[in-house]
């Protein structure tokens, strides 16, 4: 007997599907911040994550994002089903499947098809909606200056919530030198709005049966192609197979390797406001590193 939230997930999967009934429901591995579940009939499954309610408009994005990457029809993503809220709970449905290991062919693969999504471009960097980077709020309103909506919408918010989540003061006054410094940093480089992924570390690909690399979890916007790769570096995950496809199709542009510790510091930023520890002084390292490049 299924409890009253799983009968609800699928009265809802069946507004979209049918012929789906539910027989049975596994916890899954993978998630961090939400749980994550198999939903399966006999003759498929989908993919549910679950979370608070208030958690609904992160999931709503993740929904919308899926579908933007999917339009770019680049890279293979999950195909999303349905999201909403259920007995006091958040939820998002998307098609099941099931990931095996990687190889180096398939991870070449994954390099030539994100170089074509990152051809997929817009006028402004940013996206039409805010989404979330892990659980923070990502803000993407449209920016046709790069530097400032780096500035403003990455760097700056990331230092504002370590301000008021009361971090030291030597890493706010460092973030601050550092942003008045980005437009020395970023001076000449001017990148298309490319459709990123957005949160592409190597815990968000994997591998079906036939060899088809797979993108999930996204956090979708538009621009600087560089930080998508960045942060493939930033956790490792990621062959050198992948890269070498990459730079085939659509050669990184010089500069790179300073632009790799900018944009890698959002994230240890982030991970700073979530985690705290020794992010920190990771963070002022890196900002210690930009500003002498800076000079």
């Amino acid at each position: 007997m299924f409890n009253p939230l799983q009968q609800a997930i699928e009265n809802t999967i069946r507004l979209h599907d049918r012929s789906f009934g539910l027989l049975a429901c596994h916890a899954v591995g993978g998630g961090s911040i939400s749980s994550a579940w198999r939903y399966e009939s006999r003759e498929k499954s989908y993919f549910v994550k679950l979370n608070r309610a208030e958690c609904a408009h992160m999931f709503a994005a993740e929904a919308e994002g899926l579908s933007e990457m999917a339009q770019a029809g680049a890279v293979r993503v999950p195909h999303p089903l349905c999201h909403g809220l259920a007995e006091g709970k958040s939820f998002l449905v998307c098609e099941w499947l099931p990931l095996g290991g990687s190889s180096q062919a398939s991870a070449a693969v994954l390099g030539r098809q994100l170089a074509d999504m990152h051809r997929h471009t817009r006028a402004d960097h940013g996206w039409r909606r805010d989404n979330t980077i892990g659980s923070t709020v990502q803000l993407n309103s449209p920016c046709s200056d790069w530097c400032a909506f780096w500035r403003d919408h990455r760097l700056g918010f990331q230092l504002q919530l370590a301000s008021h989540n009361g971090f030291d003061s030597a890493l706010l006054n460092k973030g601050e030198r550092l942003m008045a410094a980005l437009d020395v940093l970023l001076a000449g480089h001017v990148p298309e709005a490319s459709l990123l992924h957005g949160d592409l570390w190597g815990g968000n690909w994997g591998v079906i049966a036939d060899g088809t690399p797979v993108l999930f979890d996204p956090a979708v916007y538009y621009g600087d192609r560089e930080a998508d790769i960045a942060m493939t570096g930033l956790f490792g995950g990621f062959p050198e197979a992948f890269y070498a496809a990459y730079r085939e199709c659509w050669p990184l542009d010089e500069g790179y390797e300073m632009r790799r510790t900018l944009y890698n510091l959002y994230h240890i930023l982030n991970h700073v406001n979530l985690f705290g520890g020794g992010y920190a002084a990771q963070a002022m390292g890196m900002m210690d590193r930009l500003l002498a490049e800076a000079g």
